[in-house]
């Protein structure tokens, strides 16, 4: 959603891996071992991987909320350095994104049907 691909192009090379697996895991219906709900965000749908690189923390979230779909909300690196809480800003973006996906999600769901039909 938005701007996670590119901006998950962006991240170091080893935390691109260990995301890109937490995600092909999830699309199997799978759960990396370090992936854990988002504070939040309602439950155990919306998860995120956290992983550092030469002193800095990377972390991207995503939803399974869906049974057929997995949704990549945000990717950011993490510039507060005061405590593990995920900046508001950062949470109001994932929110608004798992609104989109939400709406996405049903609109394809809807297409998928009618052309079943």
């Amino acid at each position: 959603m938005g701007s996670t691909l590119d901006d998950l192009r962006d991240f170091p090379a080893g935390v691109k891996r260990v995301v890109g697996f937490a995600l092909r895991q999830a699309q199997d219906g799978g759960k990396h071992v370090d992936a854990r709900p988002l504070k939040g965000c309602g439950g155990a749908g919306v998860l995120e991987i956290i992983d550092d690189d030469d002193g800095d923390t990377y972390r991207a979230v995503y939803t399974i909320r869906f049974s057929d779909a997995v949704y990549a909300l945000h990717a950011f690196k993490k510039k507060s350095t005061r405590g593990m809480s995920t900046p508001k800003c950062e949470m109001d973006l994932v929110r608004e994104r798992l609104k989109r996906a939400e709406e996405h999600h049903s609109r394809w769901v809807q297409e998928v049907e009618s052309d079943h039909e």
